[in-house]
């Protein structure tokens, strides 16, 4: 009776530790090496041709279309304001001030593609700066495929020896979990950034007016905290490379698993920071389910 209940322990035992194994192998090989993509944005971002089209290709398509359409409410908005000024003895801007503005907005405005490409490209090559300094220093590629690579060479993966049940295995356990938490929050700032990009012509538009400038602020802070964050995931992942991990230092692997933590709270760390908003996909989940309720 003894034997029988050992035996059929260890063959759930065997079964569930078979089943993660081949699940852990299978996310590490098809799912992590999509993180370097979408967390290191570059200006292939811009490349998308639908995007594009959605942006508009020149002032008479697109976005570009709409806030060019806008453009000329806010001359009959002025024109109108102005003529009731001398009807109150109201003071506003004077014309001239007004068309300079118009002028140098309008131009930015229909340049704001251009401008947003060239801002992702500078933060692009701060962080890939920042990365080649570990690449330098460590012989190796700082990105998130291998830090897969390096933890499973301490943790063993795609082996009979795998046991969730063990100290190993549970700290993989959580890294893996981590490291999808990643893959759906720097999914969400990926998006975001391209709504970012779509909504810059109606940023710059806004500062044509002093009662709608306050809208480029809000933008630019956003679009600025979602941007930097891979400059500073860049730097958790130099810190990451740095920590020598051997296989039977349980202390070192918890500080591998807490920077790992780190990277997964990094945008709330730059919102604290900078301002912005918050891509952290756990706090998303939060946020829905009290909007359902």
């Amino acid at each position: 009776m003894n034997s029988s209940t050992v035996n059929i322990t260890e063959v759930i035992a065997n079964s569930i530790n078979n089943l993660f194994n081949n699940l852990f192998s299978s996310i590490d090989n098809n799912i992590y090496s999509i993180l370097d993509q979408i967390t290191f944005i570059d200006i292939d971002i811009f490349s998308d041709s639908f995007f594009q089209k959605i942006f508009g290709t020149n002032s008479y398509s697109g976005i570009l279309l709409i806030c060019n359409s806008l453009l000329i409410s806010f001359i009959i908005f002025y024109c109108i304001k102005l003529l009731y000024s001398h009807l109150t003895f109201s003071t506003i801007e004077k014309p001239f001030q007004f068309l300079f503005k118009l002028l140098i907005f309008g131009i930015l405005m229909n340049s704001s593609f251009f401008i947003c490409e060239q801002i992702v490209n500078i933060n692009s090559l701060i962080s890939l700066s920042i990365r080649e300094i570990g690449e330098n220093l460590f012989n190796s590629n700082i990105n998130f495929t291998e830090i897969i690579k390096k933890i499973n060479t301490i943790i063993v993966i795609g082996n009979t020896d795998f046991n969730l049940f063990s100290l190993d295995g549970i700290i993989k356990s959580f890294i893996s979990f981590e490291l999808i938490n990643l893959l759906f929050t720097y999914s969400l700032r990926y998006i975001l950034v391209k709504i970012f990009i779509l909504m810059s012509p109606f940023a710059f538009l806004s500062l044509i007016s002093n009662n709608s400038n306050w809208f480029f602020k809000s933008w630019f802070r956003g679009f600025f905290a979602l941007l930097i964050i891979q400059s500073f995931v860049s730097i958790i992942l130099l810190i990451i490379f740095s920590i020598n991990i051997e296989s039977n230092n349980i202390l070192l692997k918890l500080l591998y698993l807490s920077s790992l933590y780190a990277l997964t709270k990094a945008n709330i760390y730059i919102k604290e920071l900078v301002g912005g908003i918050s891509t952290s996909f756990s706090n998303s989940i939060y946020t829905i389910k009290n909007l359902l309720k």
